[in-house]
This record gives structure tokens, C-alpha cells and sequence, in this order.
């Protein structure tokens, strides 16, 4: 008590000391809560499931020559056969590769919402909890639909039961709504508004395309995997790996099982193995952050506490006279620091509240801090602690190591190493601030470079507009509409999204292909006018013609083309799988070739790419739903969306109107990278900030140590602008030396994080010049404020005593 009673006297006595130390280590436990909660949420991805210790994925490994990439999708008889093969597997269940966003029909509602098909295995495989319906029988009926409480109220507003209620699909099928299950959280690797069976989806591919056989090398779901508690996992993934050749001599892939727990953060695979990063780089890095703040704002403790040595001299002096040893004074000032850092972390706590909805909005999360939840009041007791002990460690050891002779005399205390130490960690904080300057630009220009580079396709004023069904035979005249508006430059059809990885299929083949050579064609199917409306351009040979028929005819990208034959492949025969049927072969002229243009990996080189033509009164167009249209320039407004919108409202009849911008689409894909510099940019601003609090109460107690010195050179005639620039120098060349120490270390760690990216920025000198020069205005800001104050005293008040 009686030292909780000092320390609060000696805040209040000293309350700009006390307010800037307690306020800086509030601010580094701030900052340290929010990343925590962040990697909190991120640690617990599916932990929601109580079976996640023995749930896996399937993933297969496809070879395309001498280099394989690993991907989700797998045979649709996958699931089944390995629950009745593979012992070891209890459970298996299919779900459908993606999200499908369909609109739902209820009463006089139209509303979309997104979703997938899967096996009713699934509910008992991961946790859902029924509010309404059973997950031992979540589909009675084909057509049974089971959805969450969040979509029941979208669907039928406060109704307290739904089960029985019957709700239409793309306007095409009715779902009879069999389960209602409460909504997931938002760190669930599986999201969905709804899940119908996968038979279903099945059966409607069959209606369609009139074709009833699966075989093991029709590809599209994902597959999930339940294992026994004693299941050897080693030696299913050895029956998996020749498991697709068994099935199909043809087969050339391979299989493995990937556990949950590596979902979300060990999920990045090169050349067919785990590499060991993903998402967890982001959590180490953050983490990383965290404790570097923290430390850093305990830099500022130990700096004060140990410069504030000479005024606690003739107190440690008294202490020890009156019986107190060392090691009673170290608990002492040990117990001051904790104190301290209490405070400082209730005030944490308060610029947390207030800083976290800005925060969730910034990650798009819903981050909360759990006053009932024991982790996290441990966690922020344990922060405390840590940081009371390593703020008061040093100060402690050096406080308690005074000889109270010399201190009750009044004899000047030796600071020697002290003051080494000290500049030591304002060295220490500057390199780290310096290095965070440097690592934000370099972050921020590697997007930059990569959202700039020649995408090889034009993305402004490109709307993508999906239709929800096929409608090709339709197409012509939407087309003929939408240029009659006067605002579309052109338009198009499409099976892929443009920006996005699609199907590929190593059974192109051409005549000088090696038999034993496995090349990944990725494969578009489209109308005459996507090359033009898309903005790509014809390298060699020409596009497509909406007046001839091309349907014989191919263009491939650069890629493509150097693979075939580099001396030209205009009028060469590429022999193409996708004809009328899957498999059925077809000879294809190539016409034309497009430069290379940048999907899927923002970061990567293109794939070897062939572009199908399909005119539209073609039934084999059946999967193309997706229009593009090029607006004209300057017409990109919401009158020119509304007019479209009508155009394709009146084609499309039941479907309302909806559409996404390609430039939109490209920015998302980059909003990791762009999370991460906005982070490490605010953090070493933070980082900063409590850096230059810790130089201001310096410069200060050195300013208020040295005022007779000052009177002293006044009256000898000393300028203000000297006396500035004489209390200025000291500190401006710790800074500076910070900077020697900062450039080649964040170098190193810059040019190692650039080596993950094929297309990357280079590190130039000017950014090095930048960072150095805003950490020594922002010292010298922060330092001449005292110096100029302490310049323009008045040299009779400091002398007067004398």
C-alpha cells in the first residue's frame, strides 16, 4: 500500500513525466491488444468443430511436365469410394468447389443469396447447430434445402418456424427448407447463407446436359474426409497416391489428405508440397509488430527511470541508511513499474474500446474484447506483468546500486554507463522505427508495381455481369440493345470470370507435342467479340469474326504459342478435348495470338491460355453466363448502370440486375497485401510516436539538468539559435546512427520478403534517403521544442541561487 501510495504521489507530483511514460506504454499495450485479438481469431480458425483433429480435405496434385500445382477439386466418385475402400475412413462427403449465388424466390420476394451443394455426411462430420431440423436427416427429399438463422430472417422475416416452407431456385426448381442452423463464425474456413443436397445439383447437370455418367475424370467438387481416432494417417495418403491410376489408367494425378488444422494458415503449396507458409506469415509478422511496440514504449520507462536518477538519489540514499537493502529497493522499484504498467494498461484497455470498431473495419472483422472470457483476461494480466518487469528491470538494478553516502552529500551520482544505456535504446527504438518506415514504402510500391503493371487486358470500364443461367441464344439481341444505348463500346460472353484462374486440361495436344509431355492448357470458353470488348491485343494473325464461322477456329496467348512453336503457330492444328462431349476430340485452326495477359496469380507469369470460340446459337455455349461489356468513355455513371440494367432486366426476365466492375475485382485481390501496409504503416507511426514521447522527456530532463549551463553561455553571449542546436546535436546523432544501423538491416529483411514474388519492385536508394530524413525531421522536431524553450529562458532565473 505504501508503495502504491509513492508511486501515485510521485505521478502527481511529476505529472508531464507521468502522463508521457504512462501514456506511451498505454499506447504500445493498445496497439499489442488489437494485433493479439487479430492472431487470436486467426489461431482459432474452425475450432468451432469438435471432430477438427480428425477431419482432412482431399487435395490433388496435377503434373503438367516438370512441375505439379495442388488443387481442391476432385472426381465426383471420390467420397464414396474412398468410405467403402480406405480403411481408416469413416465418413466422406462432397461439397461444391465454390460458392453459388442464386436468387431465391419466396412468395414475392427475389432475393440472392450464396451457397453450395453437399452430401448430408457433411452435418455430421463438422459442428452445426440445429435450431430447427435434425442433422441426422438434413434432406429428406431431393430438393431439400437447409439454411442458416441469418438467411431465415433475410427469407421470412421474424417467423419462428420455417421448416416446410417452400422456396424456388433461379426460377427453375422448388427447395422445400428441411433445417435452420445458427450462423457460423466469421473464423470458419466453410461459409455458406444456405447447403442443398449435392444429388440435386447432380441431377440437374443431367437434365441439361442429357449425359448420366460420372467417371473418375469428371472433376468439380471438394471432398471431405472423416478419419477414425486410431486412423494411420501416413498410410492412407500411400494407398491415395496411385489411387487415381487404379481407378483410370489414364489418371496421372495424385492424392493426399490436408488436416483442417493447416486449412487457414498453412494452406500455400508450391510444386505439389506444403511450403509451411500462408496465412500464418501475416500472424508471425503482426506478432512480431506487436512485441517490438511493446518493447518500445518499455525502452521509454527504463529511459525516464534511469535520467531521473539524480532526483531519486537522496530518497534511495534515506531508504538505505533506515535499514532498506538492494534487494528490498529492486522489489521495490519492480513493484513501482508494475503499478505503473497497471495503469498504463487500464488506459490500454479504453484506447482498445474506442479503437477497435476502426480496427474490425480495417481487417473486416468483428473482433471483441471478452471481459467474461478467462484467455483474454489473462492475457492482458500477463501483459502487465511482462511489461512491468521489463520496464522496471533495469531501472531497479540501477537505482538500487547508489551509494547512499555519496547520495545524502549531494555528491553528483556517476551516469557513465547509465547514459550509455540510455543512448544504447534510443538508438535501439529509432532502428526499429526507421526500419517500419522502410518496410511500409517497399510494401506499399511492391502493390503498387503489381496493380500497375501491363495486365495485358483493359480493366476500366469493364462490367461483368452474371446472368445465373445460360441464355446464349438470347445474346445477339441483348448485344444489338446495349449498343443502342450509344454508351457500350461492345460486348461479350464469357464461361470464366477474366481476372480468375479457370479449368485447365493437359489433353491439348499438337502435332511435334512429345507423347510422354504433359502441358496445362487453361481453357475460355467465348463469344467472337471477348477479345475485343476485353481489350486484349492480337500479337499475330486476327480475332475472332462475328461474320465467318469460327467455330473450327482457336487463339491462344504468347504462352501457348511458345510452347507450340516459337517460329509461329498462326495456321497450326491444335487437337482440343472440349468438343460437343467432354473428351470428344476436335481439330482446331489457330487464327490468332494474344500477347500474355495476367489472371489468377497477380504476382505470377501467365499460363499457357486458349480462347474457344462460340457463337452464340451454339448449344455448346450452354455454360457461358456471364456477360462483359465495355462502357465508352466517360460514361461510366450510374445512368449508364441503370440503362444497362434495363437492357438486361428485359432479357432476363425474374433475375434482377446485378454486376460487379473487373478493376473492382482486380483491387480485392490484393487485400491481404494492402491489409498488411496499412497495418505495418500504422504501427510505425505508432511506433514513431512513442519513440519521439520518450525523446521529448529527454530532451526535457536534459534541458532541466543543464539550465545553469545554459544561463551561464547566455550571459557569455551564446545565441538562442546556438543553444538550440548545441542541446539538439546530441540526440540528432543518435538518430543518425540509428539510420546506419536501419538501412542495411532493412534491407536484408525487405529483399527476402520481394524473393516470395516473381514480378516484384526493386529496393532503390531514395527510399533508404526518405526514411532517414523523416526520422531525423521528426527528431528534431520533437527535441528543438524543449531546446528552443530552454534557450529562451532567461539566464538571471537560472542563475539566481548561484
Amino acid at each position: 500500500m505504501n508503495n502504491l501510495k509513492t508511486t501515485l504521489r510521485g505521478l502527481l507530483k511529476n505529472k508531464a513525466y507521468g502522463l508521457l511514460n504512462v501514456g506511451g506504454l498505454a499506447i504500445g499495450i493498445a496497439c499489442a491488444c488489437l494485433i493479439f485479438l487479430w492472431i487470436g481469431d486467426e489461431l482459432t480458425y474452425d475450432h468451432v468443430n469438435v471432430k477438427q483433429d480428425r477431419l482432412y480435405s482431399v487435395k490433388v496434385n496435377a503434373t503438367f511436365g516438370s512441375n505439379s500445382f495442388t488443387m481442391g477439386s476432385t472426381p465426383r466418385l471420390m467420397a464414396s469410394s474412398m468410405k467403402k475402400e480406405i480403411p481408416g475412413v469413416v465418413n466422406a462427403a462432397r461439397i461444391s468447389d465454390e460458392d453459388q449465388n442464386y436468387l431465391f424466390n419466396i412468395g414475392d420476394k427475389a432475393l440472392y443469396a450464396a451457397g453450395r451443394y453437399a452430401d448430408p455426411a457433411l452435418f455430421s462430420m463438422f459442428t452445426f447447430s440445429f435450431v430447427q431440423g435434425s442433422a441426422a436427416n438434413p434432406f429428406p427429399q431431393l430438393y431439400s434445402i437447409v439454411i442458416t438463422e441469418k438467411t431465415a430472417r433475410k427469407f421470412f422475416g421474424d417467423e419462428p418456424n420455417v421448416i416446410g416452407k417452400t422456396i424456388r431456385i433461379n426460377n427453375e426448381k422448388n427447395y422445400t427448407v428441411t433445417g435452420v442452423v445458427k450462423d457460423l463464425p466469421e473464423n470458419s474456413t466453410l461459409q455458406f447463407e444456405w447447403l442443398a443436397s449435392y444429388e440435386a445439383e447432380m441431377q440437374l447437370e443431367f437434365e441439361k446436359s442429357g449425359q448420366k455418367d460420372v467417371g473418375w475424370n469428371s472433376y468439380g467438387p471438394f471432398t471431405y474426409v472423416e478419419l477414425a481416432p486410431n486412423a494411420n494417417l501416413e498410410s492412407i495418403n500411400k494407398k491415395l497416391f496411385n489411387y487415381f491410376h487404379q481407378k483410370d489408367a489414364t489418371q496421372k494425378n495424385t492424392a493426399f489428405l490436408f488436416p483442417m488444422y493447416d486449412w487457414h494458415l498453412y494452406d500455400e503449396f508450391a510444386n505439389g508440397k506444403q511450403t509451411g507458409g500462408g496465412a500464418v506469415g501475416q500472424v508471425r509478422l503482426l506478432n512480431l509488430i506487436a512485441w517490438i511496440v511493446l518493447f518500445i514504449a518499455c525502452i521509454n520507462f527504463m529511459n525516464l527511470a534511469t535520467a531521473r536518477s539524480e532526483k531519486r538519489a537522496k530518497e534511495i540514499g534515506v531508504r538505505k541508511v533506515l535499514g532498506s537493502g538492494r534487494k528490498r529497493l529492486v522489489f521495490q522499484f519492480i513493484g513501482e513499474a508494475l503499478m505503473m504498467s497497471a495503469i498504463a494498461t487500464v488506459l490500454a484497455l479504453v484506447i482498445t474500446i474506442i479503437a477497435l470498431p476502426a480496427f474490425n473495419a480495417l481487417t473486416q472483422k468483428q473482433l471483441s474484447l471478452g471481459f467474461t472470457n478467462p484467455v483474454h483476461i489473462i492475457a492482458l494480466i500477463a501483459i502487465a506483468i511482462i511489461c512491468g518487469l521489463l520496464a522496471g528491470s533495469y531501472p531497479s538494478l540501477y537505482l538500487s546500486s547508489f551509494d547512499p553516502v555519496k547520495s545524502l552529500k549531494g555528491l553528483k551520482i556517476k551516469t557513465g554507463s547509465a547514459t550509455m544505456i540510455r543512448k544504447g535504446l534510443v538508438v535501439l527504438q529509432f532502428t526499429v522505427s526507421v526500419v517500419f518506415i522502410i518496410g511500409t514504402i517497399v510494401v506499399y510500391l511492391q502493390i503498387q508495381h503489381v496493380k500497375n503493371r501491363n495486365l495485358g487486358f483493359n480493366k476500366d470500364n469493364l462490367v461483368e455481369i452474371d446472368m445465373q443461367h445460360p441464355f446464349s441464344r438470347n445474346f445477339p439481341v441483348i448485344k444489338q440493345q446495349l449498343l443502342s444505348t450509344g454508351l457500350v463500346a461492345n460486348a461479350a460472353l464469357s464461361d470464366h470470370t477474366t481476372i480468375y484462374g479457370g479449368n485447365s486440361d493437359d489433353r491439348f495436344t499438337w502435332e511435334g507435342k512429345a507423347r510422354d509431355a504433359s502441358v496445362g492448357v487453361t481453357f475460355r470458353d467465348v463469344s467472337p467479340e471477348f477479345v475485343l470488348t476485353s481489350g486484349m491485343h492480337i500479337a499475330q494473325g486476327r480475332d475472332f469474326s462475328e461474320a465467318l464461322s469460327d467455330t473450327s477456329t482457336a487463339i491462344v496467348n504468347q504462352s501457348l504459342a511458345n510452347v507450340i512453336d516459337k517460329n509461329g503457330v498462326v495456321g497450326k492444328i491444335i487437337r482440343s478435348p472440349r468438343g460437343r462431349k467432354d473428351g470428344d476430340y476436335q481439330d482446331l485452326r489457330i487464327i490468332g495470338v494474344v500477347d500474355d495477359y495476367v489472371y489468377g496469380n497477380m504476382y505470377g507469369q501467365s499460363s499457357p491460355t486458349i480462347f474457344l470460340c462460340r457463337p452464340p446459337l451454339k448449344d455448346i455455349n450452354a455454360n457461358a453466363n456471364l456477360v462483359y461489356v465495355r462502357i465508352k468513355e466517360g460514361r461510366n455513371s450510374q445512368q449508364t448502370l441503370a440503362k444497362i440494367g434495363s437492357v438486361i432486366t428485359k432479357n432476363n426476365p425474374g433475375f434482377p440486375f446485378q454486376y460487379k466492375f473487373v478493376d473492382d475485382q482486380f483491387n480485392a485481390m490484393f487485400f491481404n497485401e494492402v491489409l498488411m501496409s496499412k497495418l505495418a504503416g500504422i504501427f510505425a507511426v505508432l511506433a514513431i510516436v512513442i519513440s519521439c514521447l520518450g525523446l521529448f522527456s529527454l530532451a526535457a530532463y536534459t534541458a532541466e539538468r543543464r539550465v545553469k549551463e545554459i544561463g551561464i553561455r547566455k550571459v557569455l553571449g551564446a545565441t538562442a539559435p546556438g543553444l538550440a542546436a548545441l542541446l539538439s546535436k546530441d540526440f540528432l546523432q543518435l538518430v543518425f546512427i540509428s539510420c546506419l544501423v536501419a538501412f542495411p538491416l532493412a534491407w536484408i529483411i525487405m529483399n527476402n520478403w520481394l524473393q516470395g514474388y516473381q514480378y516484384r519492385v526493386g529496393i532503390y536508394w531514395w527510399i533508404f534517403a526518405a526514411a532517414g530524413s523523416t526520422a531525423l525531421l521528426i527528431a528534431l522536431a520533437t527535441v528543438s521544442f524543449q531546446a528552443i524553450k530552454a534557450a529562451l529562458m532567461n539566464p538571471v532565473n537560472s542563475l539566481r541561487s548561484e
